[in-house]
C-alpha cells in the first residue's frame, strides 16, 4: 500500500499521555492521526445528520403510516 504524503505538526500533549505511550512503544504520531480521522468521520457523520435530518424524518413518517416497502417480500 503507497503511503501518503505526510506534514509535520507541533502537537501539544498531556505528559503523562505521551510517558504511556513510549513506555508501550506506541507510535504517538500514527496513534494522533488515527484519532484525528476518527474525529473527522463522526463530525461529518453529525453533519450529514443535521443536513439530512427532513429527509429522515419524511422517511420515518412514510414507513410508520406505510410500513416498509417490500415488506411482504422479506424472509426474516
Amino acid at each position: 500500500m503507497a503511503q501518503r504524503p505526510r506534514k509535520a505538526a507541533n502537537l501539544s500533549l498531556d505528559e503523562s499521555l505521551v510517558s504511556q505511550a513510549r513506555a508501550l512503544q506506541i507510535n504517538i504520531s500514527r496513534a494522533a492521526e488515527d484519532g484525528i480521522a476518527q474525529a473527522i468521520k463522526a463530525e461529518r457523520e453529525r453533519l450529514w445528520r443535521i443536513e439530512n435530518a427532513e429527509a429522515i424524518r419524511l422517511e420515518n413518517e412514510y414507513v410508520e403510516k406505510h410500513g416498509l416497502p417490500f415488506a411482504k417480500y422479506r424472509q426474516f
